[in-house]
């Protein structure tokens, strides 16, 4: 998204002449490899891109073939992958960019993604390794939307609305001694990413592939508790059960 904002900066200075390079899959080809690029950096995964179509003009974007990789020790299905992402760019803050003001995307829709979180033996997850790894990484201003004096260069964005919509994740704690478990969310719905400022557009991404993780391992820890509740009242059935037939059986006994 880096290079996105960069080359909108230059329409705004340059006008017309650029409008070729906005029309070509130059643009396309270079926002892809940014979201490979920085998303590999904040998860330490390989990330991939099938194709992007940005239709700045309009101000709409999509997408398409989204996958982030499986850590180093969990099985080789994608944690997370969708078909595509739609954005709703607003045009009017294009235009005070060069008054300080933020690129504001009313939208950004992520349409049916399939999400896997794997436990392992010891409780562990692969979605807290993506976690740990991006809380590592990111930026500590884009935590509390501060920005330092060395970024205050660096486009500012602001996502007015993120929405996830009908995730469907699976929660595999085979190593625990379940199932794979699989589930449809309901919508997640976030609001005012980057706050009033924005952040810097190459800090963006990472905030927001964080809060649609932690999104999603909120509802896997959930269904995680939930799964083991009946598991407890299975074994307190069954020994409820046994006990009966122990006393059935003295009983008999005794007669």
């Amino acid at each position: 998204m880096k290079k996105l904002i960069i080359f909108i900066a230059l329409i705004l200075a340059i006008g017309g002449s650029a409008f070729w390079f906005l029309t070509s899959d130059k643009l396309n080809v270079i926002i892809a490899e940014q979201i490979e690029v920085q998303g590999k950096k904040f998860t330490e995964q390989l990330v991939t891109v099938k194709k992007v179509d940005m239709q700045l003009l309009s101000g709409a974007g999509t997408i398409n073939g989204l996958i982030l990789n499986n850590p180093s020790g969990f099985t080789t299905t994608p944690l997370f992958a969708l078909d595509e992402i739609t954005l709703d760019i607003n045009l009017e803050s294009l235009g005070a960019v060069h008054e300080g003001k933020p690129i504001v995307i009313d939208a950004i829709v992520i349409d049916k993604p399939e999400a896997l979180v794997e436990f392992n033996e010891t409780g562990g997850s692969n979605i807290q390794v993506i976690l740990d790894a991006i809380n590592k990484n990111i930026p500590q201003s884009s935590a509390s939307n501060e920005t330092s004096a060395s970024q205050t260069d660096s486009p500012k964005i602001r996502v007015k609305k993120f929405v996830l919509a009908g995730v469907a994740l699976r929660v595999d704690l085979t190593k625990l001694g379940n199932t794979t478990h699989k589930k449809t969310l309901p919508d997640i719905h976030l609001s005012n990413i980057g706050g009033e400022d924005g952040l810097p557009a190459n800090e963006l991404g990472g905030v927001m592939i964080k809060k649609a993780l932690s999104a999603i391992w909120k509802e896997a820890k959930n269904a995680q508790k939930e799964v083991l509740k009946d598991q407890v009242k299975d074994k307190i059935k069954d020994k409820a059960k046994e006990k009966a037939s122990e006393l059935f059986n003295k009983w008999n006994k005794g007669n």
